[in-house]
């Protein structure tokens, strides 16, 4: 810790934590080489905290809705 500096909480996003390119890879099924092609493409909504890229739950939620196919959005075909 840097002297005068104070322990940083947890950094919420929304409701939740921010996820880590980990976690996304996780939830998706895709590796981590994966999430960063999705975020350097502008493909995924995130944050970076100096060197780090963090997604927000509701930024992945939308990425995923935003590409499902067969349905109109409320799980019926259409």
């Amino acid at each position: 810790m840097l002297q005068g500096s104070r322990p940083l909480g947890v950094v919420r996003g929304g409701r939740e934590a921010l996820l880590t390119v980990r976690d996304v890879a996780a939830q998706l099924g895709v590796c981590g080489a994966t999430v960063y092609q999705l975020v350097a493409e502008g493909q995924l909504a995130h944050v970076r905290v100096l060197n780090a890229i963090r997604v927000a739950p509701r930024d992945l939620e939308a990425f995923v809705e935003g590409r499902r196919r067969g349905s109109d959005h409320d799980g019926h075909p259409g």
